[in-house]
């Protein structure tokens, strides 16, 4: 089992920048495919991005693509996400999740993560 905290998230101008951090308990960090989500008032929670055990894949939301990065240390037992250009259409509570099954690859949804993080909130002010 797997225990997820995210960090990171605050009150920031449009255009501007922050970097979430989700750290992970155990020695199996690695053998995870993370993802991030996130979910707006009134809204439905949504994929932002993913990657997959190694670092060597990322996948993104058409929503997010070109502006966020997601990245991991398994040596930190951390996953990141990485936000620049930040628009009011981004404020939302962020969450990290965790794929042991490594059936969320390429996959544009939170169907097969089992562990998720409390999340945090991120606002964005126009």
């Amino acid at each position: 089992q797997v225990q997820l905290v995210e960090s990171g998230g605050g009150l920031v101008q449009a255009g501007g920048s922050l970097r979430l951090s989700c750290a992970a308990t155990g020695r199996t960090f690695s053998s995870y495919v993370m993802g991030w989500f996130r979910q707006a008032p009134g809204k439905e929670r949504a994929f932002v991005a993913s990657i997959s055990q190694s670092g060597g894949s990322t996948y993104y939301a058409d929503s997010v693509k070109g502006r966020f990065t997601i990245s991991r240390d398994n040596a930190l037992n951390t996953v990141y996400l990485q936000m620049n250009g930040l628009s009011p259409e981004d404020t939302a509570v962020y969450s990290c999740a965790a794929d042991r099954s490594g059936r969320s690859i390429g996959y544009y949804g939170s169907r097969f993560y089992e562990y998720w993080g409390q999340g945090t909130q991120v606002t964005v002010s126009s």
